[in-house]
């Protein structure tokens, strides 16, 4: 057994013991972290490395593990650290989760991950063949597929970790922008008056226009980048 794999041996033995200890599926729902929230907030505000580091290493635990709440997680970001905060860190520790996935899915589980996806490996792999970094992008841009088995079907192509990496990090960020930004807003309902504030309603309308918006920056990116290829 490599070092390599050894590592990620550990990696993934330790973020189990995270999440069997935290038991996430309990706390994971928009209810609990609404009655939560003034707690978490002043932990925050007292100990503002920690609560950085904690929030970050659940996130990572459960996008490795590809446990549902992610999307709770992020509004909870957006609530408890602000937009810009907020965003940096939800968008990294999500990157470093599936980044985790992947690895785990190339190195560890690569026989049961294409058993269990059947036909979509090989249409992944030949979509990648054809596009590169820049398929992965447009999932990330737009996610017709879920997060989870994105960084799975991933693992089974040939695409090298720092390209998923970085890929991954940038099509993720307008969409994580978006959802951290609504979730700063929603922090603030205090009344049935705050659901009519200009700046939540803005939130509810990027979430609902993003993905015709990226659509269709990912239609003209193609284009250009197929139209370079070509030339």
């Amino acid at each position: 057994m490599t070092k390599g794999k050894i590592i990620l041996i550990a990696v993934i033995v330790v973020l189990a013991g995270l999440l069997v200890y935290l038991g996430p599926e309990k706390y994971l729902n928009l209810e609990f972290i609404k009655s939560q929230l003034d707690t978490l907030v002043d932990y925050r505000e007292a100990n503002p490395i920690l609560a950085i580091l904690v929030y970050a290493g659940i996130y990572i635990a459960c996008t490795a593990a590809s446990i549902p709440g992610a999307l709770v997680l992020t509004l909870l970001g957006g609530a408890i650290f602000g937009f810009a905060i907020g965003s940096f860190v939800v968008l990294v520790s999500a990157t470093i989760g599936a980044t985790i996935a992947f690895l785990v899915a190339r190195y560890l589980f690569e026989d049961l991950v294409a058993n269990k996806m059947g036909e979509r490996v090989a249409k992944i792999r030949e979509s990648f063949k054809k596009e590169g970094a820049l398929y992965l992008f447009s999932m990330r841009l737009v996610p017709v597929i879920p997060f989870f088995a994105i960084n799975l079907l991933m693992g089974l192509t040939s695409i090298r970790t720092v390209v998923f990496f970085a890929a991954s990090l940038i099509g993720m960020a307008p969409g994580t922008m978006v959802f951290v930004n609504a979730g700063t807003q929603l922090a603030k309902l205090d009344s049935v008056q705050g659901l009519l504030s200009p700046t939540l309603i803005a939130s509810f309308v990027l979430l609902a226009v993003f993905p015709y918006v990226a659509k269709f920056a990912l239609k003209a990116i193609r284009k250009r980048y197929v139209g370079s290829e070509e030339a």
